[in-house]
């Protein structure tokens, strides 16, 4: 049989085995491309590639479905240059950056409650109804710390931007120096419950109260691709049966229209399945961390393809 007769015949043969494989095993060409473009993308050093910002937005308890984002992160090589975060965003934020396990923050997270945290109690909120004197959430910096050590922001594997809230101005403060558990607490420190944390002459509260979903300033830091995990309420399910979740359904009203706004100008966005979980449900929040997983995981061809597209064919060719 001639040289070429043989080739044309294996051409044919190899299109026709494809097609079946492709049948049997739902095979995706889509999927197949962009997993073969990826092995190269994950050996390009940091200069050859687009800048990564990941946004994680403020949510309470709803916030512990960052974790399963994070492994989503990690098992696919997803490349992280900068992570902003607002409230429990800069929480998860900070243990991302500081590099812990996956495995423990999962443990860390079925575990705490709010007394790790602060002096957050059904007494003592009736004792600040009451007396006027709000809570503290001291405790929050002192349980970042001892979970990922006394350290600041230059000692983190990745950069951390925590996102605060000037109470006197209204301005918006980036905190991204000095130490990671000091800066969390102020970013996390809910306006009209816990005392606001004095830094530099400012007395910072919550980071959401103006910006939740900080997609702004992953902007500011040149950001190419930004990576947005929203963990919002969703208000019409939320029981206002009392003074406190009231407070708190006015400061998700608040937020809204400009948490949408922000969410426009993502590249990605990563809605885990949580709206209906209370903020300060810690008891039932570990839960959620198979939604995060799930949610990223539906996200994942999007991510890959997003960044492919940002790297010009020749860096892909080389």
């Amino acid at each position: 049989m001639p040289f070429i007769r043989k080739i044309f015949l294996i051409l044919v043969l190899s299109f026709f085995v494809s097609i079946a494989i492709a049948y049997v095993y739902d095979f995706d060409e889509d999927v197949f491309l962009i997993d073969s473009l990826w092995r190269k993308v994950k050996t390009l050093p940091k200069e050859k590639r687009p800048k990564v910002v990941l946004v994680l937005g403020g949510g309470g308890a709803r916030g512990i479905s960052h974790i399963g984002v994070f492994r989503v992160l990690y098992e696919e090589q997803i490349p992280i240059d900068l992570v902003v975060g607002t409230s429990v965003g800069s929480i998860a934020g900070a243990f991302y950056c500081a590099g812990l396990p996956i495995e423990n923050f999962e443990n860390i997270a079925k575990n705490i409650h709010w007394k790790d945290i602060s002096n957050f109690s059904y007494p003592s909120l009736i004792s600040m109804f009451l007396n006027e004197n709000l809570l503290s959430n001291e405790k929050l910096g002192k349980f970042v710390s001892k979970n990922i050590g006394e350290i600041n922001f230059a000692q983190l594997k990745v950069p951390l931007i925590c996102v605060a809230t000037d109470l006197n101005t209204g301005e918006r403060i980036l905190l991204r120096e000095g130490s990671v558990g000091f800066a969390v607490r102020a970013s996390a420190a809910i306006p009209g419950i816990f005392k606001p944390v004095e830094y530099r002459q400012r007395y910072l509260v919550d980071g959401g109260l103006v910006e939740n979903i900080p997609v702004n300033v992953a902007k500011i830091f040149n950001a190419d691709i930004i990576i947005v995990v929203s963990v919002a309420a969703d208000i019409t399910k939320n029981n206002i049966d009392n003074v406190f979740a009231t407070l708190m359904q006015a400061i998700y009203i608040q937020g809204k229209t400009l948490d949408q706004e922000n969410l426009d100008m993502s590249d990605i966005v990563i809605y885990p399945d949580v709206g209906e979980i209370s903020a300060f449900d810690f008891r039932n929040a570990y839960k959620t961390i198979d939604k995060g997983f799930i949610a990223a995981k539906r996200s994942l061809k999007n991510i890959k393809m997003t960044i492919i597209n940002k790297i010009t064919e020749n860096v892909l060719l080389e």
